[in-house]
């Protein structure tokens, strides 16, 4: 469903793209959107069906109106190391939900280089370089809107939000990349 979107871009997508795709495909099968296509575009596209579920994993992770996040990721080291009460909080329910999402598939993948052959470990350094690009991309592009002061209230607080989410992205991704070249560094001796 969704590889037809990477295949016309010219891409394969990267790992945690095809981990989405397939909780999409799942998610969506039989469902059409508003437009009656039942393409979920994106990761950011996301529906969450099961409200008890989402309720409990946000619980006391959402930001309200007039309240400020007073985490400061630039002295996290490794956010996959934080307990739940220590996770960045989020205006948006799809950004807690995706955030949650992203610190288990990295989870994993950190658990998973442990016993991956070099030639995957090498593979998953290649995709996670090109995506850090994008979103190192991304993050500035929300920095320069924000900058604008052109922004209503709500556009501001959704482009906070989406910075926040680049900037844990990119801090996990670099993360993994440096565990990354520290296996590949040692399998090639």
């Amino acid at each position: 469903m969704m590889s037809d979107i990477y295949e016309d871009v010219g891409g394969g997508g990267t790992e945690f793209q095809k981990d989405i795709e397939i909780e999409a495909d799942l998610d969506t099968e039989g469902e059409d959107d508003e437009e009656g296509q039942g393409k979920v575009k994106s990761a950011f596209d996301l529906e969450f069906d099961d409200p008890a579920l989402t309720q409990e994993m946000m619980k006391g992770q959402l930001l309200g109106e007039d309240e400020e996040d007073n985490v400061n990721l630039d002295e996290i080291d490794n956010i996959l190391e934080l307990s739940e009460t220590q996770f960045p909080k989020f205006t948006l329910a799809k950004n807690k939900a995706r955030f949650l999402r992203m610190v288990s598939w990295y989870r994993n993948k950190e658990e998973w280089i442990e016993v991956a052959p070099l030639s995957g470990v090498t593979k998953l350094f290649k995709q996670q370089t090109k995506e850090l690009e994008g979103i190192r991309s991304s993050k500035l592009d929300y920095e320069m809107e924000l900058e604008t002061g052109t922004l209503t209230p709500s556009q501001r607080s959704y482009r906070r939000d989406e910075l926040k989410m680049c900037k844990v992205q990119e801090k996990m991704a670099v993360h993994l990349i440096s565990k990354l070249q520290l296996k590949i560094k040692s399998g090639r001796r």
